[in-house]
Formats: C-alpha cells, sequence, structure tokens
C-alpha cells in the first residue's frame, strides 16, 4: 500500500509541459489548486516526506525553499517511496509491494515507485525504471502534463484541499457579513471580513487564511481560497474555483483562476480560466477572453516556436508567466500564454503567444534589457519584503540566456496542431 510507512522522495521528471509556470520552479511547487501538488502528495503522507528530486538545473533554487533535502536519498532506507510531483491526486490505497512501479498507461510517465535502494537512485538519475522492476497500469490520466489539465482538475483539487484543511483557530464573520449554502466556510480568526460582504457556500467550500482581507461589497463564491496576507478589494466577484495564493490583492471580476502568490489585479477587469505566476501585474481594466466567439475548443502555443495544441476545453483564458507586467486597458485573447518576465504595452490585443522578457509597445517587440529586468524585479519584490536571492537572480539570468532566440520575435512556430 502507498499508506506503508517507506520514506518519500517526490520527482520532478521533467516531462510536464507547463510553459513559463515551470520557468522558475519544478513541477510539485506549483499551485495547482489551493495547495501546490508537493504539499497535497505530502498531506497523503504525513511526516514520510524525506526529500525532493529535480533536474539539475533547479537544484539550487528548489534547495532555499524547500522544506527536505534536495537531490539527496534518505539516510540508511533500504526501500524508498518515489512520487512523481504532477500526480494530481494522489490515491492512499493504491496497492505497490517493493519493486512495483504504477504507470500511466496513456503516457507511459511513472506515477509513483517503491524501490530498493538502488533501483531509486538509477531510476531519479535516469528517469528509467531497472527491467526488474514490475509495471502496474494506470488506465486513467492522473499527471498533469499541460496546463489546461491543471484548469480542468481545480474542480476537484480546490474542494478535496479545502476540506483536508481544518484552521483551528476560527472565527464567525462579523459586520454583517452574509453566508450562503451549506458548504464549510472557514474563516481565520485574524483575517478581517468588512461589512456587506456575500459568502456564498452554496456550491462548495469557502477558505479565508491568516491575515486576509476581504473589503465591503465583495461576493465569493464557493469553491474558492483567499491566501493569507491576500486583499479582496471592494465589489470585487471571486467566482468558483478560484485560488488566490498568499500575498495577493484582486479586485473585478475573477474566476476559475490560481495565482500562485504575489501578484496584483487591483482594478476592474475580468479574469477567467487562467494561471497566474508570482510577480504579476495587471494595469487597470486589464481583461482577458476566456471563450471563443465560435464557442469553439480552444488551441494553445505554449512556445513562441512550439506546435499549437488541441486542449479540449471551451473555457481556457490566459497562462501567465511570473514577473509579466500588463499596461492599462490591455486585452488578452482566449488561450494566450504570456512568457516570464514579459512587459505588455501596447493598444491592440497582444500575440497569443508572448516570448519570455519581451517588451512590447505600439512600435513593436523588443527584447528587456537583462539589467533593467533585473532592477525592476527586485524593486518589485522589495515592496513585499522578499529578498531576491542570488539562486534566485542566477535561475532569471540562466533563463534569460536560454531564451534569447525568443525574444526577437512576438510571433511565428510551427503551424501543426497536436492532441492533447
Amino acid at each position: 500500500m502507498l499508506s506503508t510507512m517507506h520514506r518519500m522522495i517526490v520527482f520532478d521528471d521533467g516531462l510536464g509541459q507547463f510553459g513559463p509556470m515551470a520557468d522558475l520552479r519544478a513541477s510539485f511547487e506549483i499551485r495547482t489548486g489551493m495547495y501546490t501538488t508537493g504539499r497535497r502528495i505530502a498531506v497523503h503522507r504525513p511526516k514520510s516526506l524525506s526529500g525532493y528530486w529535480v533536474p539539475p538545473h533547479l537544484r539550487a533554487l528548489v534547495q532555499e525553499r524547500a522544506d527536505a533535502p534536495v537531490n539527496v536519498l534518505p539516510g540508511d532506507e533500504e526501500v524508498v517511496l518515489v512520487v512523481n510531483g504532477r500526480w494530481s491526486m494522489p490515491d492512499p490505497s493504491q496497492h505497490l509491494d517493493v519493486g512495483d512501479a504504477l504507470v500511466e498507461e496513456a503516457t507511459g510517465h511513472v506515477i509513483a515507485a517503491r524501490l530498493r535502494r538502488a533501483d531509486a537512485e538509477y531510476f531519479l538519475n535516469t528517469n528509467q525504471l531497472h527491467e526488474r522492476i514490475t509495471v502496474l497500469k494506470c488506465p486513467k490520466r492522473v499527471l498533469y502534463k499541460y496546463p489546461w489539465d491543471i484548469i480542468a482538475f481545480s474542480s476537484q483539487t480546490i474542494p478535496h484541499d479545502i476540506l483536508s484543511m481544518r484552521i483551528m483557530d476560527t472565527k464567525m464573520p462579523d459586520h454583517g457579513a452574509v453566508i450562503i449554502g451549506q458548504h464549510p466556510v472557514e474563516v481565520h480568526q485574524s483575517a478581517r471580513i468588512y461589512p456587506n460582504v456575500t459568502l456564498d457556500a452554496e456550491h462548495g467550500p469557502i477558505i479565508i487564511h491568516e491575515r486576509a482581507t476581504v473589503r465591503p461589497g465583495a461576493i465569493l463564491c464557493g469553491p474558492c481560497s483567499i491566501g493569507a496576507d491576500s486583499t479582496v478589494l471592494d465589489r470585487a466577484l471571486i467566482k468558483a474555483n478560484t485560488v488566490i495564493g498568499p500575498h495577493c490583492k484582486v479586485a473585478g471580476e475573477v474566476g476559475a483562476t490560481i495565482f500562485q502568490g504575489f501578484a496584483n489585479k487591483a482594478h476592474d477587469g475580468h479574469l477567467g480560466d487562467s494561471w497566474v505566476g508570482k510577480w504579476v501585474n495587471f494595469g487597470a481594466g486589464t481583461t482577458n477572453s476566456n471563450l471563443l466567439n465560435t464557442y469553439g475548443e480552444v488551441v494553445m502555443r505554449l512556445e513562441t516556436e512550439g506546435p499549437r495544441f488541441r486542449t479540449g476545453r471551451q473555457f481556457l483564458g490566459a497562462i501567465i508567466g511570473d514577473h509579466a507586467k500588463f499596461a492599462i486597458g490591455t486585452r488578452l485573447m482566449t488561450g494566450s500564454v504570456i512568457g516570464t518576465g514579459a512587459m505588455v504595452a501596447c493598444t491592440l490585443p497582444p500575440p497569443t503567444t508572448v516570448p519570455r522578457f519581451a517588451w512590447l509597445t505600439d512600435e513593436g517587440a523588443r527584447s528587456f534589457r537583462l539589467e533593467k529586468f533585473i532592477e525592476i524585479a527586485k524593486t518589485v519584490m522589495a515592496r513585499r519584503h522578499v529578498d531576491a536571492s542570488e539562486a534566485y537572480l542566477a535561475a532569471l539570468r540562466e533563463l534569460y540566456a536560454m531564451t534569447a532566440s525568443e525574444k526577437s520575435t512576438a510571433v511565428g512556430g510551427t503551424d501543426n496542431v497536436r492532441e492533447s
């Protein structure tokens, strides 16, 4: 059983295609509901987490954030449970004997394996199972592979995460807040709920974390989560399946969107069926489309030089990388991907795939100068009392160097369409 208490390593196999959202974080560090995927896995196996395993280029960056060793096998453990950091909803009842590996049938990717130490080390270093391992097939798609998978699963993961967490120090909202529906509503004692707030729990639970603020006239529809130190501004409409990560300011109309944290959408404008990185700033009136006028399937290109993918989704908004910024009145088309560090300041809608570190104006596309970008990023982070570490700055510089070929153009790529 997965519940047997062998030490666990959560690994990033590098096989997910998450566009800019994975530029500066491992797959298990991505917020895919109220929790990151790594946190959701750990909640299923309390006190068994021993470490993480990531591709070499992410090791220094992940190590400074991790709550366990990175790329180190646990002590003298003879048997290790390795779990894929893209597993959307871990199943603790899944039976695995020593020497078994559970593999997703559709992709051939390893979901979890209970391995002897030597076999675990071989797998983690090569992404290959030794021939002596017994492979068990999982007929369902359970691993996140694309951003739209995360949005598709959010109606399950968000209520699951909320209901798996119990705030010990709770209170009932006061000052005339209205609660509708029978699903749980949990408000941390340190959170502040202003008058005329509506908490609509008819269709799912609502949780408001420590030191969060919900200002007058706001409407929150469950399932939704408001992260620690975040503010929902006056008259905001937060629709179902939305997660606002920590240290965000959010206004306007937001639905079915996950904020990683430390982002600002402090003005009116619509944002739907989207995924927002850290340190993103939306100028006043920035609005996105999450539905084609044809009501057809959204096709999305994750990289400017990459293929277009059929997403299988009718509703799909924008995937927005860390440190992206939008001028006032920006309009984002259905299925947009905005690269890490991009500056969008054009009166016409930008291309649906914007390269990393692009600087877009009505005069055309240029490259954001690296040192200017670093200077702005450090200023933005310092406003939230966060220092950009040397490992973080090194990762930004490496990403900038790696994406040099993208920055010469804001459009392009192949025209073939792939099934996801």
